[in-house]
This record gives structure tokens, sequence and C-alpha cells, in this order.
């Protein structure tokens, strides 16, 4: 029965995983799409939203599944119920990532105007948390997960700069106001995504420790 339970649980691991590559590659493609405007890789961004929501459910499936025929205790209840958790962070991961590329659809038809030097950088922190919370859980790496919760304060300030660059465009040229927003709202779901991959960091310890420091609110 253990044995059963056990390739269960591997099984479960390696759906959380699958999901994990596919969220992780939708943030490195948007953001190639982004800095590249290219349009065509935003649309595969897009796409690439149905399979993480399948993935979602096939693990949710399989976690409640597991909770109901074999009744796990101690540490392995507390390992599902982490997944339960962690993929619901990555679903709503390949949703910004989604909402980034549709906006990239209308910014790529025009002239850019300011630089995505610092919106580059926060696109490419958030990958970093990303793939690092996922690698963390893999690798039940406790540490590893303490400094995706601690690099979310580099998110948050690229953030800030972000935000500043573009009140000063509007106030400079309110012509500029559109695309501003447009950037703004990129920002944001960067934040999110931010804030996302720093629950998953939190669960990681859950699961390791049995302790949590209390799931950040995010707004969607």
């Amino acid at each position: 029965m253990r044995s059963r339970f056990d390739r269960e649980l591997d099984l479960l691991n390696n759906e959380l995983i699958e999901m994990g590559s596919l969220v992780e590659k939708s943030i490195e493609n948007v953001t190639q799409a982004l800095i590249n405007r290219d349009r065509e890789l935003a649309k595969v961004v897009i796409k690439a939203d149905e399979e993480i929501d399948m993935l979602e459910n096939n693990i949710e499936s399989r976690c409640l599944k597991l909770i109901l025929q074999q009744h796990p205790v101690a540490g392995d209840l507390r390992l599902i119920s982490s997944i339960l958790k962690m993929i619901t962070d990555l679903e709503r991961i390949g949703d910004q990532a989604q909402d980034i590329g549709e906006i990239i659809l209308t910014l790529s038809q025009e002239d850019t105007i300011k630089d995505l030097i610092h919106l580059s950088q926060m696109a490419k922190a958030t990958t970093k948390m990303v793939r690092e919370s996922i690698d963390a859980f893999v690798n039940r790496d406790m540490d590893l997960a303490n400094q995706v919760i601690e690099y979310d304060d580099v998110v948050d300030d690229l953030f800030v700069i972000i935000k500043d660059e573009l009140i000063s465009l509007i106030r400079d040229d309110v012509g500029n106001g559109e695309q501003s927003i447009d950037f703004l709202m990129i920002a944001k779901y960067f934040e999110r995504i931010g804030d996302h991959a720093q629950n998953i960091a939190e669960w990681v310890v859950f699961s390791i420790t049995g302790e949590h420091a209390g799931e950040r609110k995010i707004q969607d």
C-alpha cells in the first residue's frame, strides 16, 4: 500500500514539475516578446495558458484522490496540501503572462515612448524568482526558498522605479498616457508574478517545516 502511495506521490511531483516548467517557459517567452516586440512569441504565451490550466486541473484531481483514498497524515498530507496551494499560484502566473502577451500585441504596433531597461530588469527578476521557487520545491531546498522570499523586495523596488518614470512621462506629455498605462499594467503583472513566486517559496518552506509565514494577499 505504501509503495503504491509513493508512486502516486512521484507522479504528483512530476506533474507539478511539468507545470512549473511550462510556467517558467511562459515567463521567459513573454519577456523576450516584450524586449523584441515579437507578436508571434506573445501569441505562443497566450496559447500556452490553456495547457497550464489543464495541468492545474489534473494535479488538483490527483491531490484530492490521494487525500480521499489514502488518508495521508503528517508530512505526506503537508506536502499534498502545499502542492494544492502552489498550483493555484502557478496558474495565476500563467494567467498574468497571458495578460502581458495580450498587451504586447497592442504595443508591438506602436512606436515605444521609452526604453525598456528597468522593465526588462523586472521581467528577468521575476523569471529568476519563478525558476528558483520551482527549483526549491524540486530539491527540497529551504535556503533557496528563503532567498526567493527575500528577493521579492528587488521586484517591488523596480516596480516603484518604473511607476515613477511613467508618471514623469505623462506629466511631460499627456500624449504618452495610453502607452504609459500599458507599460504600468505590464509592470504590475510582473510584480504580481513575483508575489506568486514568493507564495510558492513560502509553501515550499511549509512543506518541509510545517511552518508558514503567511500567504501573501494578491489582488488579481
